[in-house]
């Protein structure tokens, strides 16, 4: 545990946040107000601010003693356009937008560990509080990598970094993480057929748009199935078929002039990206250019695999059983992703999942989802994990130790 213990009044001042953050929510490089709050409560106690990295991004800075070593902590911050159907006092006070993936509670968890470290905290050298924007956006234009971009740790220097996501599927106040790569990449990819309209009864002499891209559909399940290494995680997904116009109910006895497919690719596998951005299009090409119609295909990278390293990891565990009897280092990937790999690409560290399951109910209340709703008993949890983690890594590290 921490080397002072937590105030039962700093618990109850950070749910107080966190219920004010998710009453408040904003999207991906809309967090104006978020910011504005954040960097708040980090002057007030005491914190250096700096803002507008990566666009509203906020890294707070908390300087004890003279020991050059930094540790850098990351908490997300955007919410997701989803309409909250919650019934609570403090539900989304703005239609279509929620905190449905809990970056309400990591706020206030880092929040609540910043203010601790900064009144009781006992360690000597840096703390990067480091507060992200657009997490929730699934390409390279997304908050960690402008962060990084922006020259974060060129700014900002830590000897590492580390981040944590509340997990509603596993038990409160449990920890979660592996070495190596933990969660997916993502990429995109989307799949143009272009012909030209006609009547059903002379289709034969025009190429079939949404035949063609049917066939599509079928081959890229069939090159995942027999061109990929079976050995290989990887999640191909067909998430959207368009083509005529479903909405007039005439366009029946016509044929469409052009199809659009699109997906995702998540995989753990570097090389897989770069097989599957290669055979895609070449499959693609190849199905137009027999059934004679024109063809557009764009793959566009997303998050890239998240990588946690060993050293770290093993820290993070060692720092997990201080603050919770129940920590399982050695957890199977999750086929999701997550935009802290490019802070991880650029810094060592470790991500954790931190169970927070709402005790008794039949089940859990699951990411993105306009029911689901932080569960504010894990944030003492968090706080404390937290606040161990900066004075553990800042002790161990300036005297050259690792445990």
């Amino acid at each position: 545990m921490s080397s002072s213990p937590l105030d039962n009044s700093l618990v109850e001042e950070a749910t107080r946040w966190r219920r004010h953050l998710h009453a408040h929510p904003e999207t991906a490089f809309d967090e104006h107000r978020t910011a504005d709050f954040v960097a708040a409560k980090l002057e007030e106690f005491g914190i250096e601010v700096h803002r507008g990295l990566g666009g509203t991004g906020v890294v707070g800075t908390l300087k004890r003693g003279t020991s050059p070593v930094a540790v850098g902590l990351r908490a997300d911050m955007d919410a997701l356009f989803i309409h909250e159907e919650n019934v609570v006092d403090y539900r989304s006070s703005v239609d279509g937008k929620m905190h449905a993936c809990g970056h309400d509670g990591h706020m206030a968890m880092l929040l609540g560990a910043a203010k601790h470290l900064a009144r009781n905290g006992d360690f000597d050298g840096t703390v990067r509080f480091i507060f992200q924007p657009a997490e929730e956006t699934g390409d390279e234009r997304c908050g960690g990598n402008l962060m990084v971009k922006d020259g974060l740790f060129e700014k900002f220097p830590v000897q590492a970094v580390f981040g944590l996501h509340n997990l509603p599927s596993a038990p409160l106040g449990s920890f979660m993480m592996r070495p190596g790569p933990m969660l997916a990449s993502i990429d995109t990819f989307e799949v143009r057929i272009g012909s030209a309209l006609a009547h059903p009864a002379t289709q034969y002499g025009v190429a079939d748009p949404l035949l063609i891209a049917a066939g599509i559909v079928q081959a890229m399940h069939a090159f995942k199935a027999r061109y990929v290494n079976p050995a290989e995680p990887v999640v191909l997904s067909i998430t959207q078929f368009q083509s005529g116009n479903p909405a007039d109910r005439q366009s029946v006895h016509v044929t469409p002039d052009k199809a659009v497919v699109r997906g995702t690719v998540y995989t753990l596998n570097d090389a897989v990206r770069d097989q599957f951005e290669a055979g895609l299009e070449r499959l693609v090409r190849n199905a137009a250019e027999a059934g004679g119609a024109s063809h557009e295909f764009l793959f566009e990278r997303g998050y890239p695999v998240l990588r946690n390293t060993a050293d770290e990891t093993e820290f993070a565990k060692n720092v997990a059983e201080e603050v919770s009897a129940a920590v399982n280092a050695a957890m199977q990937p999750v086929m999701g992703a997550e935009d802290f790999a490019f802070m991880l690409g650029a810094a060592p560290g470790c991500y954790v999942f931190l169970g927070s399951r709402h005790e008794g109910e039949a089940a859990p209340r699951q990411l993105h989802n306009p029911r689901y709703d932080f569960n504010d008993e894990v944030l003492p949890v968090g706080i404390r994990y937290w606040a161990t983690l900066a004075e553990r890594f800042l002790a161990q590290n300036a005297s050259g130790r690792r445990q």
